[in-house]
């Protein structure tokens, strides 16, 4: 009877535990695992998020890269760390709604907990200043009377550049050759030396080169014009509505992390989103702050995963 007793009570007192260690959130040290390189569009979101955000939650917030295969490995990272609340990272979704569909990732995408969006980053289609073709309509045309000369470029085959222009293929029927790249970076390199013909690339990727006169940008894949480059019209505007691709970026964390620590977490990234300066330094990156519940973030993926394996099924994609 001692001996039940006794047992009771450690589990009571465990039970407990839980809610007291929560409830002091955060105690430690935070580390964001960000699934790509150093210098990167995620890499650079993390960077200027970190400081306010540490500073809101009252701890430091160190950065980790985890790159490797498309981002799974950094992904894999987080959703399989101890889930205490010290460890989050920033999910992408290359890896969360296009990749699963053509390989096994390591991780179960319905695992992933979801804490917040951070910023959307518009996809810029765009071409070399030499190409004839000033507007999407152009290009469209151009692509239309001459089958099979036109080629475009990507970051990688299922990569969000990809399934940009298989979009727009499938959208508008023209027939255009993907070429793929090692990167965001060798691709936007090909295409200033006029070697592909047209590249969907993130805003935040070609910014600086757009306003240098080095890219011509044709449209922006997103529902309304983009702040840091409000002269280019939106593919809705064009007449495209289905062509609507953005890179949607946000906070993960690891699977069984607790309610209270997720919302707590959610809650410090929508208050230091409004941080007017982090928010400027944000859009002249190319991103658009952007905070959600983890609920509507988990919709938002759930939704563009939907999407792209479509355009993956009817494009018979896949990584060769």
């Amino acid at each position: 009877m001692k001996k039940t007793t006794f047992i009771c009570a450690a589990l009571f007192a465990l039970a407990g535990a839980a809610p007291a260690q929560t409830a002091d959130w955060p105690n430690q040290t935070i580390r964001m695992i960000v699934p790509y390189p150093p210098g990167g569009s995620v890499d650079n979101l993390a960077r200027l998020l970190a400081p306010t955000l540490g500073r809101e939650l009252g701890q430091t917030i160190v950065v980790e890269n985890r790159a490797g295969a498309s981002g799974t490995i950094g992904v894999d990272a987080t959703v399989r760390a101890t889930p205490d609340g010290s460890t989050f990272g920033f999910g992408v979704p290359g890896a969360i709604s296009g990749l699963p569909h053509v390989m096994k990732t390591p991780y179960e995408v319905d695992k992933i907990q979801y804490v917040s969006l951070v910023a959307k980053i518009p996809m810029v289609f765009m071409v070399n200043p030499a190409m004839p073709d000033h507007t999407l309509k152009e290009f469209i045309e151009s692509a239309r009377k001459s089958p099979g000369k036109y080629n475009f470029g990507s970051a990688g085959n299922v990569t969000t550049p990809h399934l940009a222009g298989e979009l727009l293929k499938q959208e508008t029927r023209i027939d255009i050759m993907h070429v793929p790249y090692k990167g965001a970076s060798p691709a936007l390199t090909a295409l200033m030396a006029n070697e592909i013909q047209m590249f969907p690339g993130d805003a935040s990727a070609a910014l600086g080169f757009i306003k240098a006169g080095k890219l011509r940008p044709l449209a922006v894949g997103s529902d309304s014009r983009f702040e840091g480059l409000p002269d280019v019209p939106t593919t809705r505007e064009l007449g495209f509505p289905a062509v609507q691709v953005e890179s949607n970026y946000g906070v993960i964390a690891p699977t069984g992390t607790p309610a209270a620590i997720v919302d707590k977490m959610a809650q410090a990234i929508a208050k230091s989103l409004q941080d007017p300066e982090l928010r400027q330094k944000m859009i002249d990156q190319g991103a658009v702050p952007q905070a959600t519940t983890p609920d509507a973030y988990r919709k938002l993926m759930e939704a563009e995963s939907k999407k792209w394996g479509e355009v993956i099924r009817r494009g018979k994609l896949g990584l060769q």
